[in-house]
């Protein structure tokens, strides 16, 4: 395999280097230790403003639409330079990997000029309503409603695990709008204003104590025919070509995610001493950081073999279900590494003084319990290769 980048591709790396390493000399890039959620929502959107002004938004989106149009692999140069500059995950990130591009390769011309410059520049942000109490991993279950009314069509339904709803000016919603023969018949996709009466969103406390997750209640919502993404009852095609996006998308966020951790474990381990010397000089840790430095080159070398499935133009398969089993066990073992290397001090919040690193492996730690749910459960990912990598009959 040839891991070696064009010229071009240099150049682009190049420049956005030298672009972020301003952007750390006059402190613009956002560091989010210490704060709460709705710092690091407001701080987010001033930063992804400013990625926007100087070009480096939406970069993977054509021309004509705001982006840069450039390719595949220099978008995942942007997400190293990021990663490699200590940025955080840009705060419209849903709406820049999923929600644009299905506008832009589904949505009516009227959407386009509607939302597509707002979600590059932050000035909108998205939530994604497709999760219910009774139908997650079974998303053809669903039971919120949309029924015409005139021009418009009501809304009633409940959805869960909706990150930064209390947050977003619009979500991405799936509806059932017809009773078909089969369950994932008559599902339609629509845009609804989070602002709208009969809109109600409750925070959900997290492990961690943050709210980043939501319940959304839908009491006669209105939403025009016109927020519609593609053709009413063709939701379900919609929504897997939106997860195909989605899991373009996370693969190689994902491994950087871990890689960031690593080597802010690998410095932990050298420098925390609290009476017995530093991690890095005990035998035991040495192997524990060893065996987790192994695993996140793993992932990383995955995630390379997507990039190169995406290069040669063939759809997301199986893997990206190998990849998110992998990723998000192997990230909880990690994890477990620095909490055990605290003893004691790993029980304190960033509240407290004497937390190491203003509380960082406690947050990241309790938060990661969630990885093996979110994006498909581990038993739903390991029913997809089980079928489809090892042809093994349904149970």
């Amino acid at each position: 395999m040839d891991f070696g980048y064009s010229d071009e591709q240099e150049a682009f790396r190049g420049r956005l280097r030298k672009w972020l390493e301003r952007c750390g000399d006059d402190g613009s890039i956002p560091r989010l230790k210490g704060l709460v959620l709705d710092e690091k929502v407001a701080v987010g959107r001033v930063w992804q403003k400013r990625l926007y002004e100087d070009g480096w938004c939406g970069l993977s989106w054509p021309a004509e639409y705001g982006g840069q149009g450039v390719g595949l692999v220099e978008q995942i140069i942007f997400q190293e330079e990021l990663a490699r500059a200590g940025s955080p995950q840009l705060v419209n990130l849903l709406a820049l990997s999923m929600v644009g591009p299905m506008i832009i390769e589904h949505g009516s011309e009227a959407q386009k000029k509607r939302y597509l410059k707002s979600i590059l520049n932050a000035d909108e942000i998205w939530c994604q309503c497709f999760s219910e109490p009774g139908a997650g991993s079974d998303l053809a279950s669903l039971s919120t409603r949309a029924e015409l009314d005139g021009d418009d069509y009501l809304v009633n339904g409940t959805k869960v695990w909706t990150s930064y709803a209390q947050y977003a000016d619009y979500c991405i919603l799936l509806a059932r709008t017809d009773r078909g023969p089969k369950p994932h018949e008559g599902i339609t996709m629509l845009i609804v204003d989070m602002k709208s009466d009969g809109v109600e969103v409750r925070p959900l406390r997290q492990l961690n104590g943050d709210s980043e997750f939501n319940e959304v209640y839908l009491e006669n919502v209105r939403v025009p025919r016109s927020g519609v993404i593609g053709e009413p009852g063709g939701g379900w095609k919609m929504a897997i070509a939106m997860l195909m996006h989605e899991r373009a998308t996370l693969t190689f966020q994902r491994q950087l995610q871990s890689r960031v951790a690593l080597d802010d474990m690998l410095k932990f381990a050298r420098d925390f001493d609290h009476g017995k010397g530093a991690p890095a000089d005990d035998p035991v840790y040495r192997q524990r950081l060893a065996q987790a430095w192994i695993e996140s080159e793993a992932i990383r070398l995955t995630s390379l073999r997507h990039l190169t499935r995406r290069l040669k133009g063939d759809p997301p398969g199986a893997e990206g279900s190998m990849e998110k089993l992998f990723w998000s066990e192997m990230y909880q073992r990690m994890l477990a590494v620095p909490m055990s290397m605290s003893g004691p001090y790993s029980m304190l919040s960033g509240e407290d003084p004497r937390a190491p690193l203003a509380g960082q492996w406690p947050e990241l730690y309790l938060y990661s319990r969630g990885r093996t749910i979110a994006a498909g459960t581990s038993e739903v990912q390991r029913n997809i290769i089980a079928q489809r990598v090892l042809g093994m009959p349904r149970s």
